[in-house]
């Protein structure tokens, strides 16, 4: 065979679009381009299976904080925001101002976005104080809803004392709201959308957005025993939000920059691990989770715990310890090999209490109990054992004894 018949071996001559490792950019249109696209689009149609959506109703994103700033800026953006008449009285030529609605204990990834559109007054908010339980009563949302509401956004789980909330209640309310005041103007009829955060949730509750009511939710690779660094936004068809973004046309036009299709492949299989074994894990953290809250109550050290005890993760055991300072009580933990949180990571550099925990402390004013304990978080995981739980409740029993003199 001559040298010319011969099949070339593979040259890549591409590295302006991606320093070729063993991946290429799935934008390019040569072989290796072509593969790495077709290993992206089988990661999504994955994930889309699993959430019961359409392929091009998911969204790769770098993280859950960049899915909820897109879901929310983008629906306000995407919404518009020139001078349309929505009520009968108003006239065309003035100024409209879009609705959103949220709770006082979602992330910060969801609550400083919404802050900012008020702070800008590019959006009229409300934000809806959860009940002492830590769940948001749905009728509050449901009286919340104005003829400019546009967005409604409430976390599926929360981070830091893991309530559940209402998410089908609140889509019900939703819908029913949309079916009676859309009005129809020039630009078609008017809706509400709904988006909820579901990155805490999805290890342990079930994530068929066509059952939730949901038309956004967010998530992220992390918190499923996934890589960093990669998230999703699912986008139900004919929600109308813009990209926050501007560079390429990837991701549907609404998230440019090159994908990261190994970190999309890896975000597919630990969804396919996490809904395997997501029955079964549930059942044993449930279980593992009820066994620390009674061995602690046995404990001669007054505990509060902190959200509902029955609508939570199974997973999360948030607890104030009265008059010890939750700082110390993680920093003391830590130094007998055990890791805790007193608030969520992301605002772990700031030196207030945890929001979360100040909030269904005081509801609707009332102080519910004295002190500026915060509280301490004990997540359990896959590889949390019975005789973690034990070690730790022994250790606590130790670390409260030596800090008695905060009860005198």
């Amino acid at each position: 065979m001559s040298k010319s018949n011969r099949k070339p071996k593979k040259i890549y001559l591409d590295y302006a679009a991606s320093a070729f490792l063993e991946a290429s950019n799935p934008g390019a249109i040569h072989e290796f381009g072509v593969k790495e696209k077709n290993k992206l689009e089988k990661a999504r149609a994955i994930i889309a299976n699993i959430l019961d959506a359409r392929k091009n109703e998911i969204i790769f994103t770098s993280g859950a904080t960049e899915s909820n700033n897109l879901a929310v800026l983008g629906l306000v953006q995407g919404q518009n925001l020139t001078l349309r008449p929505l009520l009968a009285k108003e006239r065309v030529g003035e100024r409209w101002i879009p609705h959103i609605i949220t709770t006082n204990i979602e992330h910060a990834s969801v609550l400083e976005v919404f802050r900012h559109l008020e702070e800008t007054k590019q959006a009229e908010v409300t934000y809806v104080e959860v009940e002492n339980t830590g769940i948001v009563d749905f009728k509050k949302i449901k009286k919340s809803l104005k003829p400019n509401t546009v967005l409604v956004s409430v976390m599926y789980a929360n981070n830091e004392i893991g309530t559940i909330q209402p998410i089908m209640e609140i889509a019900k309310e939703i819908r029913y709201f949309n079916k009676i005041n859309s009005k129809k103007t020039r630009l078609g009829a008017r809706q509400v959308f709904f988006h909820t955060d579901a990155t805490q949730a999805i290890n342990y509750l079930p994530v068929n957005v066509s059952k939730l009511g949901v038309d956004m939710m967010s998530w992220n690779g992390a918190k499923i025993y996934g890589p960093k660094g990669i998230g999703a936004l699912f986008v139900k068809k004919g929600t109308p939000i813009k990209k926050i973004m501007f560079g390429g046309d990837q991701e549907f036009g609404l998230r440019p920059g090159t994908e990261n299709t190994a970190l999309a492949v890896e975000l597919a299989k630990d969804m396919q691990v996490v809904e395997k074994i997501k029955e079964k894990e549930t059942k044993r953290l449930t279980k593992l989770r009820d066994y620390f809250l009674s061995e602690l109550s046995k404990t001669p050290f007054g505990i509060i715990i902190n959200g509902d005890l029955q609508n939570r993760l199974p997973n999360n055991v948030n607890i104030t310890f009265p008059k010890i300072p939750s700082d110390l009580l993680v920093v003391e933990l830590s130094a007998r090999g055990i890791m805790t949180s007193s608030k969520s990571a992301c605002k772990s550099s700031k030196a207030e209490g945890s929001y979360v925990i100040n909030a269904i402390r005081s509801v609707q004013g009332k102080t519910l109990y004295d002190g500026e304990e915060g509280g301490v978080r004990f997540s359990l995981g896959r590889q949390t054992t019975k005789k973690d739980i034990d070690y730790t409740v022994r250790a606590l029993g130790e670390i409260l004894t030596k800090l008695k003199k905060w009860y005198d």
